[in-house]
């Protein structure tokens, strides 16, 4: 692992000057949205969904990535597979519930067209008289549900529905290594094998765009989080931990643990380093992943974009498997970073209305403690405007 430097070097501008945001038009017209639905949530490694949520064959979820609804589901074989969510007969929606488990098939329930958990069409009402359009018989694979790519890593499965996916190994992987320094850094966290010990869903009326600006800097911490400033005291300086590659905020010095009152939390993960004891990582992978590390647990954050001023957030607090089976009272662990979410996104929500004031027209500014977010501006126009 990349030794952690107490006087690092930031990753952006540490100059005086203002640089100009987006205009507010990014975060309300229907039309940037839909942009980004196309160039973006739907070209791009988006996380779905924790793997263990699936444990056995049958089991799925539903999810909307950019404009499309996307199965992911666990086969016989143990494997994880997605698809499109929509039936190959005449496009009805082939599961409507959010998540749920089937007992062998995924059934349409408007024909009754009928598939197997690997996507391949397995019956339909008079199929054996059925035959293409040059009179052969009806071919099972070519009929079968659309598929779509699938990785796991972190203990979570990451679609892609672009006809040719980006890699991997640089889009996701490679994202978290050059903020750590090391992808090893992640790996010493043990994250696949955690279990979730608490899942928070959030329903925020705010642009995605806006969450993740709030949630790559600390210019606001000391405005809105006197819990999390206390526990981690260079925060209330508004310097972020992304500002700097490979570095972690270090607990104030009568600080015990990532918890609501600094109070002593669980014993760490074996893997976690010396240097990165008593230190918090925070990890922005694009287009929807929030990650942060701290000694005993990970906090794991999907964003998925509903509407150019709806956002769902799922939270997952992940902990030692012994954690939770044996029932440990996770509620001091839990309940900081709740109620920093609780602040974080009543700010986004009370920013969005404004995005659309004549006030806002052509932006604001981003201070010298923010100018990394403009790179971030800078990486969606570049998209946006490469059509």
């Amino acid at each position: 692992m990349t030794t952690i430097d107490e006087s690092p070097t930031p990753t952006a501008s540490s100059g005086s000057s203002l640089v100009p945001t987006l205009a507010g038009r990014y975060y309300c017209d229907p039309d940037v949205f839909a942009a980004e639905q196309d160039r973006v949530f739907e070209q791009m490694w988006f996380c779905a969904v924790r793997s263990a949520d699936l444990a056995t064959a049958g089991s799925f979820r539903k999810v909307q990535i950019g404009r499309e609804s996307v199965l992911v589901v666990r086969d016989r074989t143990g494997a994880l597979n997605a698809f499109l969510n929509v039936c190959r007969h005449r496009g009805a929606m082939l599961c409507t519930e959010d998540a749920g488990e089937v007992t062998r098939h995924l059934r349409c329930p408007y024909h009754a067209w009928t598939y197997h958990l690997d996507g391949r069409l397995a019956a339909a009402p008079n199929l054996g008289s059925l035959t293409e359009a040059d009179g052969t018989r009806i071919d099972r694979t070519r009929w079968g549900l659309v598929r779509v790519e699938l990785r796991e890593w972190l203990g979570y499965a990451w679609v892609c529905l672009a006809d040719d996916p980006p890699s991997f190994e640089t889009d996701v992987v490679g994202t978290v290594s050059a903020r750590l320094g090391d992808v090893a850094a992640v790996e010493n966290y043990g994250v696949s094998a955690l279990s979730v010990g608490r899942r928070v869903v959030y329903d925020v009326k705010a642009n995605w765009k806006l969450i993740v600006e709030n949630f790559m800097e600390c210019y606001h911490c000391a405005t809105i989080h006197p819990e999390l400033t206390e526990v981690l005291p260079e925060f209330a300086d508004g310097l972020a931990a992304q500002y700097f590659v490979g570095h972690g905020a270090l607990f104030g010095e009568n600080v015990s643990g990532f918890t609501i009152d600094g109070g002593s939390g669980l014993d760490r993960i074996p893997g976690v380093s010396e240097e990165q004891d008593r230190r918090y990582y925070a990890i922005t992978v694009r287009p929807n992943v929030f990650i942060s590390l701290v000694p005993d647990h990970v906090i794991f954050h999907r964003m998925y974009p509903m509407a150019a001023d709806r956002t769902v957030v799922e939270c997952d607090w992940l902990y030692l498997p012994e954690v939770v089976e044996q029932n440990m009272d996770l509620r001091r662990s839990v309940e900081l970073f709740h109620r920093v979410n609780m602040q974080d996104f009543d700010a986004c929500e009370r920013t969005q209305p404004a995005m659309s004031s004549r006030a806002y027209r052509t932006g604001g500014v981003l201070v010298p403690a923010e100018h990394h977010i403009g790179e971030f501006h800078s990486w969606l126009t570049s998209i946006l405007d490469d059509a």
